[in-house]
């Protein structure tokens, strides 16, 4: 089943925005001028990244400074942690989303 997040008309370089889908809280943000979907938590001790700084393709976030390379989502510091869950994203006309 589609879940509608946004029109793609509204994702801009530097669009940042949580939804809840299935009980889960998803980051829609646009890096490189491509969307990417990740868990809105990191792996590390589950701080939210909606407030993460964002410079280039490096997404760091504010309780640890712990480092992610995107849009993988790997981190930059070998075994500081777990990978971003990143979710694939699905378009349904002029939407993007994601299948649940």
């Amino acid at each position: 089943m589609f879940v509608a997040l946004e029109r793609l008309i509204n994702l801009q370089e530097g669009y940042r925005k949580t939804f809840q889908v299935s009980g889960q809280q998803l980051l829609l943000l646009v890096v490189d001028n491509q969307p990417l979907l990740i868990e809105n938590r990191c792996p590390h001790q589950g701080a939210p990244l909606h407030s993460a700084t964002l410079e280039g393709d490096v997404l760091r976030c504010q309780r640890h400074g712990i480092e992610f390379r995107l849009p993988c989502g790997q981190p930059i510091q070998q075994g500081a942690c777990a990978g971003l869950k990143v979710f694939r994203l699905a378009y349904e006309g002029d939407r993007i989303g994601i299948d649940v």
